[in-house]
């Protein structure tokens, strides 16, 4: 949301950009997000030391809030994370351990400061554990003060819970506790900081209507529930995942490059709702992208802003800068500056040919080297190339057919990059 929004267009706007998905209190709940600023709270499962686009929606939908003049409070499940959320899973997660979990928790702390303000004054963001209560609790105080509110013939009915249960790999008892103890956060968080609001995807709403529901029981308090719709493509790919894995939103784990190119390949049916539900792109500027994609698909223009404006909010501008230079590289541009691990992911489709590094400290002619990387059938083929001007190495032209490429004409420690013509690649790698 841009900070010049008016209070009263946000839930306008989240209806527009499809992140109103199911709502709790039906027109109250508009109305008292226009009535004045409020506190609301998403979770995040802390199974790994880093968040990954399919959760970027949920660290998103927090930032419009909080831009909207809302405190918003992101909660790491340190506690629920030793059991896990049996939603949407066919089998029981790997439960973590204590030393574990703090390691993902403190990898997730850096990613959330670069969407929300931790220091905003009465606004400002915040970051809680909800392990610092549940594990308060004695088993015998929490089946009284918690448990006791609960009915088991309604939790049976969960959908995440009967699907367990039809399918015959059933479920234990620890997971079946889960939604009790994420109901019992939404209370805690609203008798800690007010906290009204409770956001997710839609997987999430029986969890968060029992949290409601808790709350009214134990407290008599009025909360509400909002839930987008669980993020498909269209054709038919997961959300964040590639043959290789999951699409991480830290550098270690998945470079600024990856980052990027996965959201410009995104299908041109995905390209206006991605817009809408991950950017802070405006109405007027999305409706005029759609209309140029839909008359000009190739270009890509729509895919393009939305791989720069996520690439910016995760990854910063030096992220964003480094993701677009390495894909000029793929397009001819200068290979300066990229790193190994750079070109190997830039490059991961084309041949690659292994030469002996001593090979390379006596110099191998130019020609051997394209016939070797497969990019000319024959010496007098490689020579009609090079003198045709059609020959690099680094996206340099080789001038000369008599040329030779030593060590020095590595772009990094082990890789060179070869090139014939415009589109035919192969790397040779010094072993």
């Amino acid at each position: 949301m841009r900070p010049d929004m008016a209070k009263s267009d946000l839930f306008d706007d989240l209806v527009w950009r499809g992140l109103a998905y199911q709502w709790t209190g039906e027109d109250a709940l508009p109305a008292r997000l226009r009535s004045g600023p409020t506190t609301l709270y998403h979770g995040c499962d802390p199974s790994a030391d880093s968040l990954h686009i399919g959760n970027l929606i949920g660290l998103v939908a927090l930032r419009r809030f909080q831009r909207a003049g809302h405190r918003p409070i992101a909660l790491a499940g340190g506690g629920t994370g030793m059991i896990g959320d049996p939603s949407g899973r066919s089998e029981e997660r790997n439960l973590l351990d204590g030393e574990r979990l703090e390691a993902n928790l403190a990898g997730i702390r850096s990613q959330l400061e670069q969407f929300l303000d931790f220091d905003a004054g009465e606004g400002s963001a915040l970051l809680v554990n909800n392990a610092d209560w549940l594990t308060r609790f004695t088993y015998v105080d929490f089946l009284r003060d918690v448990g006791k509110h609960f009915s088991v013939n309604v939790m049976l009915a969960k959908e995440s819970v009967s699907a367990r249960l039809e399918s015959g790999s059933g479920i234990t008892y620890t997971e079946f506790s889960y939604m009790l103890m994420q109901a019992y956060d939404f209370v805690h968080l609203h008798g800690e900081f007010g906290c009204e609001l409770q956001i997710g995807g839609s997987d999430q709403f029986g969890n968060i209507v029992a949290g409601i529901d808790l709350g009214r029981r134990m407290t008599q308090a009025r909360m509400f529930g909002l839930t987008w719709p669980l993020i498909e493509r269209s054709d038919g790919a997961k959300m964040g995942k590639t043959a290789e894995g999951a699409i991480w939103l830290s550098p270690e784990r998945t470079s600024p490059y990856t980052f990027y190119q996965w959201f410009v390949r995104v299908p041109d049916a995905d390209v206006g709702p991605f817009l809408r539900l991950f950017t802070e792109v405006p109405r007027d500027e999305i409706e005029i992208l759609e209309r140029r994609a839909a008359d000009a698909a190739a270009k890509r223009e729509a895919q393009t802003r939305l791989a720069r404006e996520l690439t910016l909010m995760v990854h910063g501008e030096d992220g964003l800068a480094k993701a677009e230079r390495a894909t000029r590289a793929f397009f001819g541009g200068d290979l300066d500056g990229l790193e190994e691990r750079d070109l190997l992911e830039i490059f991961a489709d084309v041949p690659s040919v292994e030469v002996p590094k001593a090979a390379l400290d006596m110099g191998i002619p130019a020609v051997d080297a394209l016939v070797q990387a497969g990019l000319a059938s024959s010496k007098s083929e490689a020579r009609r190339v090079i003198e045709g001007g059609g020959a690099y190495r680094n996206n340099r032209r080789i001038e000369s057919a008599s040329a030779t490429l030593g060590a020095t004409d590595l772009a990094t420690g082990t890789v060179m990059v070869l090139r014939a013509g415009k589109k035919s690649y192969a790397l040779l790698r010094a072993v």
